[in-house]
């Protein structure tokens, strides 16, 4: 066997990614890889989480993308053979798992929610959703390496074990990139990026104008949240900006918990929270889908029931 592969944009996602690719690779017992870049120092730290070999990619120049990195990673995955590449599925990550996929001639699964390897078979399952997260689609590469992209905060970061060893080896500075970086600029954004919030307060359409908005914040402060939004919030209203846009055209969260607040929960808003750990919903129409995703619901008018809960909460946090 030639091993498990692991890419991550920074060390948080490879952390995460070290959790499933150690036990993909203990299945088929073969080792696991993992790659550092841009001048990184946690060589050690990946080993300590379950990495038996550390590839380290060559700084890159103010003038060099990260996809500089491909054919570098290419390249050795061409000598090496490897079993399993696991990618990140940040934008980047997706970008250049595609690209390796390509230059490798194998398949790629897509923000892979689950990965699965049968008793006494080799053969690796991968899950991703389906039609606006209706469905669940399994599919298995028929080629080497078997890619996929897995989405961040799918997994825990693994734990250290201490006195683990492993092995670390440089790899070859990346060649000369077609494409030249010009200029950086951070991204201007309206909002805060919620998709590592533990709490999140979601505002549907159950509000029934802009100002009371303020309602559906001091609940998300008064919890140690943000606050997030349906579609129509966004995309109708414009009463938030599109980055705090829930579901299948927005973003996915993965809080300890979500409260929707007037919330319907159509399929395509339900896709986005599908990973909460506890669902709250207060809304006033019992029949509400939503309800039927939630681990708790209160039936009432969310301008009764909200102002409750944020004293009730005030109260046990002091």
């Amino acid at each position: 066997m030639a091993g498990v592969w692991i890419f991550g944009d920074n060390p948080e996602h490879t952390q995460e990614l070290l959790t499933i690719g150690r036990d993909v690779a203990a299945h088929l017992g073969t080792k696991l890889t993992a790659f550092l870049h841009s001048g990184g120092t946690m060589a050690d730290d990946y080993i300590a989480r379950g990495a038996d070999e550390v590839l380290v990619l060559a700084s890159l120049s103010d003038d060099q993308p990260l996809d500089a990195y491909i054919p570098v990673i290419a390249d050795e995955a061409q000598r090496e053979d490897p079993d399993v590449f696991l990618v990140a599925a940040t934008w980047r990550g997706k970008e250049i798992a595609a690209r390796i996929a390509a230059r490798l001639n194998t398949g790629l699964c897509s923000d892979c929610i689950e990965l699965h390897l049968n008793e006494g078979s080799d053969t690796l399952e991968m899950k991703r959703l389906a039609y606006g997260g209706a469905a669940v689609q399994t599919l298995i590469s028929t080629r080497r390496p078997a890619m996929a992209t897995i989405p961040p905060r799918t997994y825990e970061p693994a734990s250290q074990q201490e006195g683990r060893q492993g092995t670390v080896r440089e790899l070859p500075a990346p060649p000369s990139s077609p494409a030249t970086v010009l200029e950086r600029k951070p991204r201007e954004t309206e909002a805060k990026d919620i998709t590592e919030a533990r709490v999140v307060v979601c505002a549907g359409r159950g509000i029934e104008k802009e100002e009371d908005l303020a309602m559906a914040r001091d609940l998300a402060d008064a919890l140690g949240g943000e606050i997030g939004c349906t579609r129509p919030i966004s995309e109708e209203l414009h009463w938030l900006p599109e980055e705090l846009c829930i579901g299948i055209s927005g973003i996915s969260v993965k809080p300890d918990l979500y409260i929707g607040l007037g919330v319907s929960g159509q399929v395509q808003h339900l896709t986005g929270i599908r990973d909460a750990k506890v669902i709250c919903v207060v809304n006033s129409d019992q029949n509400a889908p939503m309800f039927g995703s939630a681990d708790y619901g209160i039936v009432g008018n969310l301008y009764d029931v909200v102002p409750k809960l944020i004293d009730e909460v005030k109260k046990v946090r002091g």
